[in-house]
């Protein structure tokens, strides 16, 4: 239950506050996000209740959730980023995180990149 009120916006107690910070930063970021969107908008679903073609209902849910996944990914690092502030974090942690971790892998791709492109052999 917590889980779905954190997906919500809310803050968790302190003894999940490096959860928190895993949720944002981990390889699986993205995905965690996405979920925590569909969470967001399950409730949209209960216009499939409603009278008249279901198609038409149908189709008014997928736009919508369309939409809000597509505003869901727009924000996503400032979303990241309020989530670990509300924990207690400062802003840019998330991103800092992020960038570290992956810090290796671009170094490698830049050392690649150098080697093929910018040979100084003619």
């Amino acid at each position: 239950m917590l889980w779905v009120w954190y997906c919500f916006g809310g803050r968790l107690p302190q003894r999940y506050r490096a959860w928190v910070l895993h949720d944002v930063t981990c390889r699986t970021w993205v995905l965690r996000h996405l979920s925590h969107s569909l969470v967001q908008i399950s409730p949209g679903l209960l216009f499939l209740l409603l009278p008249g073609p279901l198609w038409i209902s149908a189709m008014a849910v997928l736009g919508g959730v369309i939409i809000a996944l597509w505003y869901s990914l727009s924000y996503m690092e400032h979303t990241s980023e309020h989530r670990l502030y509300k924990h207690g974090y400062p802003l840019g942690t998330g991103y800092a995180t992020r960038q570290e971790a992956q810090a290796d892998v671009r170094a490698a791709k830049a050392a690649n990149y150098a080697r093929i492109y910018r040979s100084t052999e003619q």
